[in-house]
């Protein structure tokens, strides 16, 4: 991209500037993004008097070692048997100040889950890795196989949120640990992220070279192809066309198919999202939003096509549709 905004300003003999790289919001840290998790009152005491039910074993291994430091996608899974368990003993137990408290430690868990599925997805070390900006741009040949297979993973991941949402605890979790280790590899989504920032960046600079020779010389002043105007003709086809855009496309595609099911994964948690963690949502994953790095993107494209466009034809050039 430096040396397509060099070529353009050499072949147009405009003098070339290079702006910084837009800036991007980045994913707020660990710290920033996890939610607490108020914690059931239903002590030691109560939990002997659990016998004979599967709940006795959910809370013992919730309150052996391991269990007091399950990591959150655990923990989720742990959140949803403990509600499973306890609606299924609740009609077995007998002493009704144990009833009661069970009763309101799963209301208190239903209460409690939408922030739990939070920390489970947003909150997570495998998602920061994901959106990372630490590892360069991308690289669609090495790449697109693993974004279709994030898209169709995230697109499974939402629609099992979605069914916890409304109280249907049906759905396997136990996938979803694979979903959340391939995330730890590669930072498609930071890479993502990078490439548009350059693109945003360098087609705007681009597009001012443009701009500036439409506005200050006419390419062609009688409206007919010059020596210069084929020249210029010859390197929009084969530099713009022949490299830029099938970059632009690659980028298009894979934004779609990885950004799109991200930023529902963020949009259909907007009741516990954290407060922190809003201005990358709305800058970083929106999609659709005129003011996101994506509606900049887009924008940016639009607006150098058109200055492609308007300067061409000046000679009679105006590649057609």
């Amino acid at each position: 991209m430096d040396e397509y905004v060099k070529r353009l300003a050499n072949v147009l003999d405009v003098e070339a500037n290079y702006s910084g790289l837009v800036a991007i919001e980045r994913i707020p840290r660990a710290r920033e993004r996890s939610l607490s998790i108020p914690e059931s009152d239903i002590n030691m005491l109560d939990f002997l008097k659990l016998y004979g039910c599967e709940l006795q074993f959910v809370v013992g291994e919730k309150n052996a070692i391991l269990g007091r430091v399950m990591q959150p996608l655990n923990s989720l899974r742990y959140e949803v048997r403990f509600i499973e368990a306890a609606r299924e003993c609740l009609p077995e137990i007998d002493n009704d100040s144990l009833r009661q408290k069970v009763a309101k430690a799963i209301e208190e868990k239903q209460q409690n889950l939408p922030r739990v599925i939070w920390n489970a997805t947003w909150g997570t070390d495998e998602i920061a890795q994901l959106m990372s900006l630490s590892n360069g741009l991308y690289q669609p040949e090495q790449s697109q196989h693993e974004i279709s297979k994030y898209s169709t993973d995230i697109d499974y991941l939402n629609d099992v949120i979605g069914k916890i949402l409304t109280g249907d605890y049906s759905a396997d979790l136990s996938y979803l640990g694979e979903i959340q280790q391939r995330w730890q590899y590669g930072s498609r989504a930071g890479q993502l992220h990078n490439s548009a920032r350059l693109l945003v960046t360098r087609l705007d600079d681009a597009t001012q070279i443009l701009l500036q020779r439409i506005q200050q010389q006419p390419l062609c002043s009688q409206g007919k192809p010059n020596n210069q105007a084929r020249i210029v003709e010859s390197m929009f086809f084969s530099v713009y066309i022949g490299k830029v855009q099938p970059y632009i496309a690659q980028v298009n595609r894979a934004s779609g198919q990885l950004f799109e099911p991200l930023s529902e994964l963020a949009q259909i948690q907007q009741q516990v999202m954290p407060e922190s963690f809003q201005p990358y949502y709305s800058q970083s994953l929106q999609t659709t939003s005129e003011t996101s790095l994506w509606g900049m993107y887009q924008q940016r494209v639009k607006e150098h096509t058109e200055a492609w466009q308007d300067l061409l034809e000046q000679c009679g050039l105006r590649p057609a549709a």
